[in-house]
């Protein structure tokens, strides 16, 4: 049996400052063969190469990845500042409304920091430019030194709420995460449960109330060591479970009740 197909959204980096790329981490091509037993597959992510309808038709799933530049405060009618850091606006032309048609489809994806947020922005939620400067918050921004092991450390807890999605998911109400991000949500999107939060507050987990498919989302990075770590690995195996569903039932007749 063919593997169900997994599109990773890609980012655009400029090699050696004159290069553009389309690219991705190698951790999460890994995720989604090793953990969620799906094939990884890039998406150019802009809208001068691909088109939402056609990546509908195309994969089963979508993997939402992190990535330095943020979803511009336009896209939540807020003014750009230098807070806001980089943009990625055929990033944002690309994701924003593949949110909202795997929503409505009932079609599997899971987002992962930046894509957490798009999930929420894609919903009509708000973000703050950053988070440390909040009255409060903790810095959840990667170590600037050290090696990758140290950047994509555990540093803090997240708490699921009491018999929620996640909590059922992992088996425990508390579990320790990495966390590297700058920015996170202020306001929560149309729908979307917030169902996980870090000690100071920053909502961690998220997922859309009442969709018919699978939009688990988190703050933190599991594709990290994701065929070992014991928060990682049950998160990447729910997503292929629900990819593969998806790919053997089709949109017409597939629509999961889920997370």
């Amino acid at each position: 049996m063919a593997r169900p197909k997994v599109g990773i959204i890609g980012n655009s980096y400029l090699v050696n400052d004159q290069y553009p790329v389309h690219a991705g981490g190698t951790m999460n091509s890994e995720a989604i063969a090793e953990v969620a037993g799906c094939m990884p597959l890039m998406i150019p992510s802009d809208p001068r190469f691909v088109t939402v309808a056609e990546l509908l038709d195309t994969f089963d799933g979508f993997l939402l990845t992190g990535g330095r530049p943020n979803v511009h405060p336009n896209e939540y009618g807020e003014a750009e500042t230098e807070a806001h850091g980089a943009f990625d606006r055929a990033r944002d032309a690309i994701t924003l409304p593949l949110v909202r048609a795997c929503v409505e489809r009932g079609q599997p994806f899971l987002g992962i920091c930046r894509g957490f947020q798009e999930v929420n922005v894609a919903m009509g939620g708000t973000l703050h430019p950053e988070i440390r400067d909040l009255p409060g918050r903790m810095n959840h921004r990667m170590p600037p030194d050290g090696t990758l092991e140290e950047k994509f450390a555990l540093r803090h807890m997240v708490r699921f709420c009491e018999g929620g999605v996640f909590h059922g998911l992992m088996g425990a109400k508390d579990v320790m995460t990495n966390t590297l991000h700058g920015q996170g949500i202020k306001r929560a999107g149309a729908r979307v449960v917030i169902d996980g939060h870090a000690p100071d507050g920053t909502p961690e987990a998220i997922y859309i109330q009442d969709a018919p498919g699978f939009t688990c989302s988190v703050q933190w990075h599991p594709e990290w060591d994701a065929s070992s770590d014991p928060v990682s690995r049950p998160l990447f195996q729910a997503f292929g479970d629900a990819v593969r569903a998806w790919a053997a039932a089709g949109p017409q007749t597939g629509l999961q009740k889920s997370a």
